[in-house]
């Protein structure tokens, strides 16, 4: 009788453990949502019109490293009239390290900037998203390892 109550409690708590792993499951932003960057550095098309460059200000160390993006026109013309927003993550710690997409400053100089906080070595990536006119013109990621 005893094997026949615990065989039962173990075939009833499959329905409940099922679900909840289910309702847990939270859907993950991929790199196709998100393609990967050229090296930073380098310009990168911006639509038709602008083109940008990426990096850090200085290498990127433990603690607080700011990013800056410059976009400049066809013509080589700094261009302030965009949105950038930024959000630095670890992918093999999806979310224990994220602070959420953050919008870039521009500083007087026209260079947008984002301070990124790195609190541990490993692989970290940073999330870019271009808006001009409310609309995303380009999404894509930065991937390094610390």
């Amino acid at each position: 009788m005893k094997l026949i109550l615990i065989a039962l409690m173990l075939v009833l708590s499959l329905f409940y453990v099922v679900p909840l792993a289910v309702v847990a499951a939270v859907p993950t932003i991929t790199h196709k949502d998100f393609p990967v960057l050229a090296k930073p550095g380098q310009k990168i098309p911006l639509g038709s019109d602008h083109y940008f460059i990426y990096g850090f200000s200085k290498p990127p160390k433990i603690g607080t490293a700011i990013m800056k993006v410059e976009i400049f026109t066809k013509d080589g013309v700094l261009d302030k009239s965009f949105v950038v927003k930024g959000d630095a993550d670890m992918p093999s710690m999806r979310g224990a390290h994220a602070e959420g997409d953050k919008n870039f400053s521009i500083s007087k100089k026209g260079v947008y900037l984002l301070p990124v906080r790195l609190v541990m070595p490993g692989d970290w990536e940073v999330k870019f998203t271009f808006i001009k006119n409310g609309k995303a013109v380009l999404r894509g990621v930065y991937l390094f390892d610390l």
